[in-house]
């Protein structure tokens, strides 16, 4: 064949390729004006409007186009090298403007069963050409040989590139635009470099990169009018990223990849925010949260007559989530047609996008014509051994490498000229930044689908000023310790580049090596690689893994839903759906500086008056379609799909300071509901106070674990109708919640003037507890069902203690107060330098009268309730209670003593003797009853006259209970006089702080004379001497 009859044989396969697609989404093209164009070789089209309702008909998401244009289109075809050059598609300016569909709202809601039935059925009628349609232009009648491996180079090679890209969404008063200066896609070698490649064997492999340059994303807002009156600063500014797809074919001839993957990578991320654009960001969230759960734009073409309820839509649902399959109609408790027709059903804009992957790399399936007639006639194919084919493997990450979320206040300022614009000032106060972003999602087909996020660090700062208090100016020379009150996980520069382990940015990788990736797709094999100290270990901050499989019992273990004969019209298939969140080493700081900026949010995003996209439906009570059959029942007993969800908390510390300035009683109102704005403010000028007294709270480890079944109402409905279910299927008719908390301990320490904090004094000791509840579903199937009941709560706690000297509870008091009684100027409490010294004190250095420490524990302690339609029961039982106080020694042979002031279970038969009180009691034994017991029943109000009355039972043993001067010596603790840390103080408010101080210094009780703390003062100590015990002492009793 000659070079010329070569060209010609291209030009004629390729020209009708081209025209096609451009003919197919711009509106009044000449295709005759445009052949004559590419056959130059060049061809330029200006002023272009797209085809929009082709565009919606393509993508079928619930918005709407309302323009979309494209300044210039051209196209350069290299027809004397098309074998070593690529055909280049260059779009200069390219602008889109979206709404949501008027109504789209309301879908989820309205709409009957003939209406769902009639766009049922235009749909099949459309998305049959809708199919046809999409392979005509890709899949043409190509000539077998060197010109069909030739046009398979030039379609593998061709450039793309988006100059000024611009997209706008617009919803009430939101104007949310995305700008993206260069877009360019391009066929690249094994290291990434641009070059002109041929899918070859052995490797069979595809590479290409898309590179964006300079997105800025803008959220603004507009009048009633549609203007914006002024401009936010942009979301995100001129970022850029890069994007690698990497396809790998099973052979030569494959038309569609047998694995895709798509990663994208961030060098930086910096997103800004202003008080403004919170509610409209939230908003968005909320759009887009919507869309995924279909609460709004859902397409009801899989709702029949009878299916309404039982068939939920999918428009939104990414394909192999759990949810998704609701639609599909699970065979445990939906009928074979409802199967069949939610089968049939159009499966919404990502379901689209999935149906498209082919079309991605630039060929359709060849046997999907054939595979679609079959779905519609519901025809047996002819040949047994023809199945449907394997679903792709595709794998999509999202990598970052540096991450920031800055807060923002804006003030709006006025130019001179009336005409001009309103410019807004803003002012950052809070920051939020995280290193080593992953996001991971491996799916294939709906059987399988995982997504894995992580973070190798994350911490959150303050900074300038908020609520006119200039905290954190530049002028302040706060520390660094002093700004992070957030910090979670490693540094990049300790964990290394970990979270880019196996991906196409990792050197290490496969795909980077020339070997073919293995891929985990079997739900055992998951759990057991992807632990949580895997995860941990690759990121430190946080891990979510989120994994759901669905499996075919007739052939468990297999996924391959293709070998499924067509006579099993409603194949029995388990799904499982387990999300485990693994949270790292977590230091919480809350301070004035922090709580002022959090609460600020809060208030900033709840000023809004925006309408939720999907209003809570009351709860149905279906009608049951008939008995369960004994097949059913078995099926459920063999397995009930649930979801799982698994949180953990490692190493937590939660510091609350006491408050170095307080306006709370601004913010608090606008949270709590109250709309009016409070009275101007005094704002003192801030002063950082050193030391700063503190509460800690440090945890070793959280477990939580939550479980609820899948399909809720139709498992409910089925149960429910059965006289005697069995335990195992009344249990998932439960939602279930495990609590579990490890060395969890509190204690008083102070901040120094280095920013970092004292050893903790325990107050709390190191304990732990345990939490279990059930709440039944759907409760309103079951209330002619009084025996079964509607909640369960169980606590336990085996050991818990309180230990802590007067002074403690002072400071204690002090810190609460400060946060509680807030004051117009926003000063806070002042204290004591005796207080402090005497609660922090310094290693090696004597106090000159040390005062006891109370004492308090309680043992075994268990709690139980339960509610029914009829009647709610409490129990519980404490094991024993114990409170002492503990006299510390001089030094000098005194050593320390401890007094019993309550305690039981005990033997109180001698208790009038004195020698009971210096015996050494030892511990009761396990077997003994416990301290106290009690049952609570309470009837409930009921159409059922039949109720149980009221029931009131306690069981308590021997409680010793001994009134002691050494409890007064604690109790009556005042602070040495001396002078005292002024925190922060306003003009003239000196007499309100005085006044505070006295309050602050003397607790709940009156002025009295101040106690020596002399060894003599313990001398009627019933463990000193015995005669002044009897005389001196006040014991109570009650007898066993």
């Amino acid at each position: 064949m000659c070079i010329q009859d070569r060209d010609k044989m291209l030009e004629s396969y390729v020209t009708p390729l081209l025209m096609s697609y451009v003919n197919k989404y711009i509106k009044n093209l000449k295709p005759s004006d445009l052949q004559l164009s590419l056959w130059g070789g060049d061809v330029v089209l200006s002023k272009l409007d797209l085809k929009l309702d082709v565009l919606e008909q393509e993508l079928k998401l619930p918005f709407t186009f309302m323009s979309g244009h494209i300044h210039e289109l051209r196209i350069h075809v290299p027809w004397t090298k098309l074998g070593s050059e690529p055909v280049v598609i260059t779009i200069n300016t390219m602008e889109c403007i979206l709404k949501l569909k008027d109504g789209a709202q309301d879908d989820h809601e309205s709409g009957s069963s003939s209406t769902s039935r009639s766009v049922s059925d235009s749909s099949k009628a459309v998305a049959k050409p809708r199919r046809l349609q999409q392979a005509a232009p890709s899949d043409p009648d190509l000539p077998p040989g060197y010109v069909q491996s030739l046009i398979r180079r030039v379609v593998n090679n061709v450039n793309i590139v988006v100059n000024n890209l611009i997209l706008k969404y617009v919803e009430d008063d939101i104007v949310l635009s995305v700008n993206i200066t260069s877009a360019e896609c391009y066929t690249v070698d094994d290291i990434w470099e641009r070059a002109f490649m041929d899918i070859t064997a052995p490797e069979l492999v595809l590479r290409k990169v898309i590179n964006f340059s300079d997105c800025t994303v803008c959220l603004d807002k507009r009048n009633a009018s549609g203007k914006i009156e002024f401009y936010q600063d942009p979301l995100l500014y001129k970022c850029s990223f890069r994007t690698r797809l990497h396809f790998t074919y099973d052979n030569i001839n494959s038309k569609i990849p047998s694995v895709i993957k798509i990663q994208t990578m961030v060098e930086s991320l910096k997103l800004s925010i202003t008080d403004q654009q919170l509610p409209m960001f939230i908003r968005i969230l909320e759009l887009i949260i919507a869309l995924y759960y279909g609460e709004i734009g859902g397409h009801k073409e899989g709702e029949g007559e009878e299916g309404s309820s039982h068939v939920r839509e999918a428009g939104a649902i990414i394909p192999g989530m759990d949810v998704d399959m609701e639609s599909h109609g699970t065979s445990q408790y939906s009928s074979p047609d409802l199967y069949m027709l939610s089968e049939e059903a159009d499966q919404g804009w990502v379901s689209w996008a999935w149906s498209f992957v082919p079309a991605i790399v630039g060929a359709e399936e060849e046997s999907e014509e054939s595979l679609y007639q079959q779905r519609e006639t519901g025809g047996i194919p002819n040949n047994p051994q023809q199945h449907t084919p394997k679903d792709p493997i595709v794998s999509i990450g999202f990598y970052c490498t540096k991450a920031s979320v800055t807060f923002k206040l804006t003030e709006t300022q006025s130019e001179s000229s009336y005409y001009s614009p309103q410019k807004v000032k803003s002012r950052e106060v809070l920051c939020l930044e995280q290193e080593g972003i992953t996001i991971e999602v491996l799916m294939m087909g709906e059987p399988f689908f995982d997504c894995q996020i992580g973070f190798v660090g994350c911490r959150a700062l303050c900074l300038k000023g908020i609520m006119g208090v200039r905290d954190f100016e530049e002028n302040m020379h706060r520390h660094e310790e002093d700004a992070v009150f957030f910090s979670c996980g490693d540094s990049l520069s300790s964990k290394g580049m970990t979270y880019l382990t196996n991906s196409l940015f990792d050197y290490r990788s496969p795909e980077n090596n020339g070997v073919r990736a293995e891929f985990i797709l079997d739900a055992a094999n998951h759990k057991e690689t992807y632990t949580e100290i895997a995860g941990m270990q690759r990121f430190g901050a946080f891990y979510m893994d989120y994994l759901y499989t669905m499996e075919n019992s007739s052939s468990k273990g297999s996924q391959d839903f293709s070998v499924v004969s067509m006579e099993e019209i409603v194949p029995t298939v388990q799904e499982t759906s387990i999300k485990r969140l693994v949270v790292g080493p977590l230091d919480v700081r809350l301070h004035s500086s922090a709580v002022h900026r959090i609460l600020k949010m809060i208030t900033c995003a709840m000023d809004h008056e925006y309408e939720p996209y999907c209003k809570p439906q009351r709860e149905v009570v279906e009608e049951s379609h008939g008995p369960a059959t004994p097949e059913e029942i078995s099926n459920l007993e063999e397995f009930i799909p649930t979801r799982l969800t698994c949180l953990t908390l490692l190493q937590v510390s939660v510091t609350v300071s006491m408050a170095e300035f307080n306006l709370l009683h601004t913010l608090m109102p606008v949270i709590m509901g109250c709309k009016t704005a409070a009275g101007p403010v005094y704002i003192p000028v801030f002063q950082p106070v050193r030391p700063l007294p503190s509460v800690q709270f440090q945890v070793e480890r959280v477990n939580v674990e939550h479980s609820v079944p899948m399909y809720a109402p139709q498992l409910v409905s089925t149960v429910s109708s059965l006289s005697q279910p069995s335990d195992n299927l009344l249990h998932h008719c439960y939602a279930h919640l495990y609590l579990k908390v490890f060395g969890f301990q509190a204690g008083l320490t102070c901040q120094d003037s280095t920013g970092g904090f004292l050893p903790l004094i325990p107050i709390i000791p190191s304990f732990s507890t345990a939490l279990y509840g059930k709440l039944i579903q759907m409760p309103s199937c079951w209330s002619k069902r009084s025996s079964v009941p509607t909640t369960e709560c169980i606590f336990e706690l085996p050991h818990f203690t309180v230990q802590a000297t007067r002074a403690q509870t002072v400071l204690l008091q002090a810190i609460c107060q400060s946060w509680t009684h807030s004051v117009a100027s926003g000063a806070p409490l002042t204290l004591s330098e005796s207080l402090l010294n005497e609660v922090y004190k310094a290693p090696g250095v004597k106090s000159p009268g040390p005062s006891p420490t109370l004492e308090g524990s309680v043992q075994n302690l268990e709690l139980k309730f339960c509610s029914r339609a009829t009647v709610k029961c409490a129990s519980g039982t404490v094991g024993a209670v114990k409170v002492c106080a503990r006299t510390p020694g001089s030094g000098e042979g005194v050593k320390e003593k401890l007094v019993p002031l309550i305690q039981g279970p005990s033997d109180t038969k001698e208790l009038h003797m004195s020698r009971w009180l210096n015996e050494i009691r030892k511990p009761e034994s396990l077997l003994a009853p416990d301290l106290l017991a009690f049952s609570v029943q309470v009837p409930q109000q009921g159409d059922d006259c039949r109720n149980s009355g009221g029931v009131l039972l306690v069981s308590v043993q021997g409680i010793a209970v001994n009134v002691d001067p050494v409890f007064c010596t604690w109790l009556l603790y005042q602070p040495h006089k001396g002078s005292s840390r002024q925190q922060q103080q306003a003009p003239g408010s000196v007499p309100l702080a005085k006044r505070r101080e006295d309050e602050v210094s003397v607790g709940s009780t009156p002025l009295a004379k101040q106690p020596s703390n002399q060894a003599s003062d313990y001398a009627s100590s019933p463990v000193k001497t015995k005669t002044v015990t009897v005389g001196a002492a006040v014991m109570l009793c009650v007898p066993a």
